[in-house]
């Protein structure tokens, strides 16, 4: 089979404790087919780079992306590339203003939110929107995770998570979470009970005191002993058996590893044995 497409995001989801991928691929702006990558662990897959970039807004080819498929001017105006959705905290649109787009931040930002832990390489907080739960954890490569807030809108739960930044990291170590390897040894139960603790009393209304964690498995048949990353631009014919699919990378088995949404907008096409 060979599909052929502009790369998006892998969209995720759980199925009996296991994540599920499909990959989409456009036709430059519009959507197309979407694969199932599960399907694909452990067969050898083919993908080819050619060299066409389309900015995942305008479609307009271009040379790089920033942010996740765009091209300079398109990152700089489009509501999906907003400061608020790196730092939830900048948000005001509960306010009435907005930073970019009034009605896709209402959409988006007015909304429930959650602050929550996860564990990838770390135990680690963070903000989605209530609507992407699974979807976020799997993203992230998280094995555990639960709510720990539930906020209205966007800047609560942000500013729920600077308030605990002095004690918890919000980053995950990508190589770390590759390997399946951890560096905190508290479970993450213990660490909610910890935490909740330390979250400032004027949010006290959102804690959600004990929100169940949960597991997520994902579909890998070996880890990497090391890691070696790969970039369209310079390996632009990648041929390999996948070995195992975990947050939005595929893991070869040869250690080598592709963030599929770092290369948002790339046409590719795809192949499997």
């Amino acid at each position: 089979m060979t599909w052929e497409g502009n790369i998006r995001k892998m969209h995720t989801s759980l199925h009996n404790g296991e994540a599920q991928y499909r990959l989409p691929l456009y036709d430059i702006t519009t959507p197309g087919v979407e694969v199932n990558m599960n399907e694909l662990v452990g067969k050898e897959i083919r993908i080819e780079f050619e060299g066409e970039i389309h900015c995942r807004e305008t479609g307009q080819l271009i040379k790089k992306t920033f942010g996740e498929g765009f091209s300079y001017k398109a990152w700089l105006d489009s509501p999906l590339a907003t400061e608020s959705i790196i730092r939830p905290e900048l948000s005001r649109i509960h306010e009435g203003i907005a930073l970019r787009d009034k009605e896709w931040e209402i959409r988006n930002h007015l909304v429930p939110h959650y602050t929550y832990l996860s564990l990838t390489s770390d135990i680690k907080v963070g903000v989605t929107r209530v609507e992407n739960i699974p979807s976020r954890w799997i993203d992230q490569g998280a094995i555990e995770a639960v709510a720990i807030a539930k906020t209205p809108y966007r800047q609560a739960a942000g500013l729920i998570e600077v308030a605990l930044k002095d004690y918890l990291t919000d980053k995950t170590n990508w190589r770390h979470m590759i390997m399946d390897q951890r560096t905190n040894s508290m479970s993450l139960l213990e660490k909610r009970a910890e935490i909740l603790e330390l979250i400032p009393e004027e949010f006290e209304e959102f804690v959600l005191w004990d929100d169940e964690v949960m597991k997520i498995h994902f579909p890998v048949e070996r880890y990497p002993v090391k890691v070696n990353s790969l970039k369209l631009d310079k390996f632009r014919l990648i041929e390999k058996k996948l070995a195992g699919i975990k947050g939005q990378y595929l893991l070869f088995g040869d250690n080598t590893v592709i963030n599929l949404r770092s290369h948002s907008a790339y046409r590719i096409k795809l192949s499997a044995e």
